[in-house]
């Protein structure tokens, strides 16, 4: 008996129901290891366990932050499996994920005051995915007064701050956690802000050192790729910057991506795409699809791609070589052949997967058709007017180059989010929002702010025309659809996550809803037999 339980500590050693960060690691590569309940096989048979409806009032395009879960966490009711959530009411909640019961809810307090209104761009609410550090059983969150606030996963608790890291208001993207530094990177001018990456060292409370390294000297150049930054395996801190100047003499690094040393105090390298006039003058810039970071073959690649649709693999230790300018594979467009800078292209993050066989796969959201000039994928399933994933085999030659090989296109999805995936299943979104920005289409500049703002939709123009969201299990290996959650959804959601463990799958609405997926047990599905 000894032995036989010795035998299953040491098979669970790596077991855990943890999603502790945006798309599961610092790398975020959107893949979990650890999973191994859901698979090919059995996913077919999903269904919604529970909803759980709480209480956060949406703002704009805003509701809840992407799921993050731990496992093993000691309430006062014995261990939970919980899910955390920072909301745009500057409400915090952790969740058990049993039951969709609220285990605690913390609203952050708050002294400062918005200048504007809040609309879609500058709702004036959390927006960064919070971060959790296991190891000292700590969340860490931003409330809307730019204060960073680290809460006991337990009781929520405040046991780390709250500290002053970024501008109140600002709209800063998904922390990231990596040797005792906190890090987040913020967009859109939100709060007077502008664009950087900030950090902070939160090992020891007591030395609170926080540092700001921004892009520009003036506005623009936003960072607002979903996980913020990509941490590699140095510690060293990447990031794909937005539309604006580019004067590296000058630090001014728009439409590139950079390796930022991780006390901040320096750019290491950079990657500036040769067309980057033609990026930013049609307003294509680079964090609308994201960034990922793999290592394959025993090389570390970067990953990544922008509105204009063309997918770039980067070598983390020489990101463009002596130019800056030359990519270590550069695809042909692949979507929004009429660069358009709204509604079609890459959006979401990508992820990245290595199956039993060590084959290495990535997979990018696209909204709208393929253009005539996308390459030709074996295994297609119909027509893709809304969207899809596309699904590359990453090949490496002889030589140690690197290149992406078209694997396969998912059937046709309504504007699909970043997809995750674990034990050879994939898993997305098909978000079902409206991605209509402006009255008046392709306007990229504006005499006034006035005039820009007075051209964008209102937040119940953008609301308008919504359809539920509907999540979808693949094939990571071939595309074909495992599982549709048709209408188990109410609402469509803007710029989320899932959180894929513990077989179960974890997924957020508009509405402030928190589902959880996963498969019921025969004694449930023959209570819920009439």
């Amino acid at each position: 008996m000894q032995s036989v339980l010795c035998l299953f500590l040491f098979l669970c050693a790596g077991c855990s129901a943890d999603w502790l960060t945006y798309a599961h690691d610092p790398q975020r590569t959107g893949y979990n290891p650890s999973e191994n309940q859901l698979s090919p096989a059995n996913v077919g048979r999903l269904s919604l366990l529970w909803e759980a409806n709480l209480e956060n009032a949406p703002v704009a395009l805003s509701a809840l932050t992407a799921p993050l879960v731990a496992d093993n966490v000691q309430t006062g009711a014995g261990p939970k499996t919980l899910v955390f959530l920072a909301g745009s009411s500057n409400t915090f909640f952790a969740v058990d994920a049993d039951d969709g019961k609220v285990v605690w809810s913390r609203t952050l307090t708050s002294f400062a005051v918005p200048k504007e209104e809040p609309y879609y761009l500058c709702p004036n609410t959390p927006n960064a995915t919070p971060v959790i550090d296991k190891e000292h059983q700590i969340i860490y969150t931003i409330g809307v007064d730019g204060r960073v606030y680290g809460l006991d996963l337990a009781t929520g608790k405040v046991r780390f701050g709250p500290f002053a890291f970024i501008p109140a208001f600002a709209k800063a993207w998904s922390l990231n956690l990596s040797n005792g530094l906190l890090y987040t990177t913020t967009s859109q001018a939100c709060g007077g802000d502008r664009s950087g990456i900030y950090s902070m060292r939160v090992a020891d409370p007591m030395h609170t050192e926080s540092r700001e390294f921004l892009v520009r000297s003036g506005f623009g150049g936003g960072m607002w790729l979903r996980g913020g930054t990509v941490i590699g395996r140095d510690g060293t801190v990447y990031v794909s910057t937005g539309d604006g100047a580019f004067d590296p003499a000058a630090g001014e690094y728009s439409n590139s991506y950079l390796a930022v040393a991780p006390d901040l105090s320096r750019v290491e390298d950079y990657f500036t795409p040769p067309n980057w006039q033609q990026v930013s003058k049609r307003d294509l810039d680079l964090p609308s699809g994201g960034l990922l970071a793999f290592t394959y073959r025993g090389k570390q690649i970067l990953a990544g791609g922008g509105k204009e649709s063309v997918v770039y693999l980067l070598d983390a230790a020489d990101l463009g070589g002596s130019t800056h300018q030359k990519a270590m594979y550069s695809s042909p467009v692949l979507a929004n052949e009429g660069a358009a800078l709204e509604e079609k292209g890459l959006w979401g993050s990508p992820a990245f997967w290595t199956g039993t066989d060590h084959q290495g796969w990535l997979y990018f959201p696209v909204w709208g058709g393929l253009a005539g000039t996308a390459p030709h994928f074996p295994l297609t399933n119909g027509d893709t007017p809304h969207g899809s994933i596309l699904a590359f085999k990453v090949v490496a030659s002889d030589k140690g180059e690197f290149s992406l090989q078209p694997a396969w296109i998912s059937p046709d999805m309504n504007l699909p989010d970043a997809p995750v995936v674990a034990n050879g299943v994939l898993y997305a979104l098909a978000t079902g929002e409206n991605p209509r920005q402006d009255h008046i289409l392709g306007v990229t500049h504006y005499k006034s702010m006035e005039d820009w703002k007075h051209n964008l939709l209102t937040t119940a123009e953008r609301s308008a025309g919504t359809h539920p969201a509907v999540l979808v299990a693949l094939d990571a290996k071939t595309g074909k659809k495992l599982y549709d959650s048709e209408d188990a959804m109410k609402s469509w959601v803007h710029f989320t996550g899932l959180a894929v463990t513990g077989g179960r799958v974890f997924a957020v609405d508009h509405e402030s809803r928190l589902y959880c997926f996963g498969l019921k047990t025969e004694a449930a599905r023959a209570a819920a037999t009439p």
